[in-house]
């Protein structure tokens, strides 16, 4: 589905000449391999355009029809799927989960019989963001398992009081779809969405790309992105991960010319070609505020027409140079993704990466500024602007810096010459979670230094696999074995009374994942 961009305003035209100089150098400068952005304006598109490469090794050249995992922006289409169903008088917002899933069951009795879902869809369970997420992530528990396991979460807040971003209860909200209509969340989406739109490459599952993974790698068959991790500056391609069991929280494939189509249903607030997939009613309900968040202190001194933020029914919500702005991020193993909409200026755009990086949310902002500044005669805006592009690369050097300084500081803190208080063989047993499921720790045949090492095996999750060496004391650094966008860790095997194992604790310092929530106590 590549599009024909149709003619432009001279304004837009302006617009898009400069912004579309910023893309190219945008992808050079953040060492991005491939990138694809679509914009639409009053119902047009005006802008739908490839940048870069779909895989660093084949070279093969992104196109507005390129194939790229959207992830959390899925979440939008769940919502709107709810909202077709409480046109339909199937659900209401706040109908009670356990109508339909009586087996929903979380923290506390309470919230488990109060919960709601528009609880589900506004982030405010009570449980801290990402929370969970290891139940889910690449794991071969099935959907209903991954929901009846939330019950072990353990609660940051009370129960409506702050946000926190849950993958979880998206899961849910699907999983009402699905019970609530007889469909799958998959072909629900596919048949309301995927077929109505015309989004005929479009999908909610890798396993429907070819089976044969070299093509997916290499893009040579198939127009899809290959993901990436950027390691010591060099993009290396990796797999794709099976998301089927988070479905409804992240799990579309889709392309920026496709979701032109999705960009142009929401901002008819349901309606395209005059066909009425649900009501304008139901458009603001999603767009209300029914979570809000602060407004940062780094956003005031740097937006200061950021007066608030919040969380609708699938949507992130801002208000940025004197208009709303609906939003929403999406993050996959090896790709970010952003889709954007300013309904009083009947604007959307969408913007797709193949690597791990923060340029979605730095070309949001170039874009907004171009669309909602004044433009002078050379068509750049006019008056006080930030310099995104500047302002989130020296981010990404900072955080490089960071990360570098914590690898020092922790160097630092090694023990030196220290002894492990027991045999290797002592340390290996089964160690397992209520919420998670078991961990393996057996002798390492082939160790990564001369005086031995273990591995350790999470059994649910297939890419977690890797190899303990001693650190210090009765501390390990974990080096995973398998390509994957998690960083080096370290395990601890915490001594009961009698002097042996009884607890095993995992830190991998990552903004995804909370590996201190499995609690791994050994076996008998």
């Amino acid at each position: 589905m590549t599009l024909q961009v149709l003619s432009q305003s001279t304004a837009d035209a302006g617009r898009i000449q400069g912004l579309d100089r910023t893309f190219t150098n945008a992808i050079q400068q953040f060492n991005v391999p491939g990138m694809a952005i679509a914009i639409v304006k009053d119902n047009t598109v005006i802008h739908a355009k490839g940048y870069g490469v779909r895989n660093a090794d084949y070279k093969t050249p992104v196109t507005d029809s390129t194939l790229f995992a959207i992830a959390s922006n899925s979440k939008a289409f769940t919502a709107a799927a709810l909202a077709m169903l409480v046109d339909r008088g199937m659900v209401k917002w706040d109908d009670k989960v356990r109508k339909y899933l009586p087996y929903f069951t979380l923290y506390s009795p309470y919230v488990s019989e109060e919960f709601t879902i528009r609880d589900l869809l506004c982030h405010r369970s009570g449980l801290d963001t990402f929370s969970g997420d290891l139940i889910w992530y690449g794991t071969t528990y099935s959907r209903e398992e991954v929901i009846k396991r939330a019950r072990f979460l353990e609660p940051s807040f009370g129960f409506r009081e702050q946000y926190g971003y849950s993958n979880i209860m998206y899961l849910a909200a699907g999983e009402i779809v699905a019970r609530v209509t007889g469909m799958t969340w998959d072909a629900f989406i596919r048949e309301n969405f995927f077929n109505r739109l015309g989004m005929k490459t479009a999908n909610t599952s890798v396993s429907d790309y070819s089976s044969n993974a070299g093509q997916i790698q290499s893009g040579l068959t198939n127009n899809i992105a290959s993901p990436h991790n950027e390691v010591e500056g060099k993009n290396i391609p990796i797999d794709y991960v099976n998301w089927d069991n988070i479905g409804p929280a992240g799990s579309i494939n889709a392309s920026a010319a496709e979701l032109t189509q999705w960009i142009k249903l929401q901002l008819g607030k349901g309606t395209l070609n005059s066909q009425v997939y649900w009501k304008e009613q139901r458009t603001w309900e999603m767009w209300e505020n029914n979570m809000p968040k602060a407004v940062s202190k780094w956003q005031r001194e740097h937006m200061p027409t950021r007066h608030f933020n919040g969380y609708g029914l699938g949507w992130e919500l801002m208000e940025y140079r004197g208009c709303k702005v609906v939003s929403h991020g999406g993050g996959y193993d090896g790709m970010i993704s952003k889709t954007v909409l300013v309904p009083e200026k009947n604007l959307g755009f969408v913007i797709l990466t193949n690597n791990i990086n923060s340029l979605p949310s730095c070309l949001t902002y170039e874009i907004l500024d171009s669309f909602l500044m004044e433009l002078d005669k050379k068509g750049k805006p006019k008056g006080a602007k930030e310099d995104w592009m500047a302002m989130f690369a020296q981010f990404k050097k900072d955080d490089e810096a960071a990360a570098e300084q914590a690898r020092e500081e922790e160097a630092a803190a090694r023990v030196k010459k220290t002894n492990m208080s027991l045999a290797l063989a002592s340390y290996c047993g089964i160690y397992t979670s209520e919420m998670y499921g078991d961990v393996l720790i057996t002798i390492d045949e082939e160790p990564l230094t001369p005086y031995g090492g273990l591995k350790i095996t999470f059994e649910p999750t297939a890419l977690f696999k890797g190899q303990l060496t001693h650190w210090h004391y009765d501390t390990f650094e974990l080096s995973w074995s398998t390509q994957m966008m998690l960083p080096k860790g370290k395990a601890t095997f915490v001594l009961g009374a009698d002097g042996k194992p009884e607890e095993l604790k995992v830190v991998v310092d990552n903004p995804d994942f909370d590996f201190t929530e499995l609690k791994l106590l050994r076996k008998k």
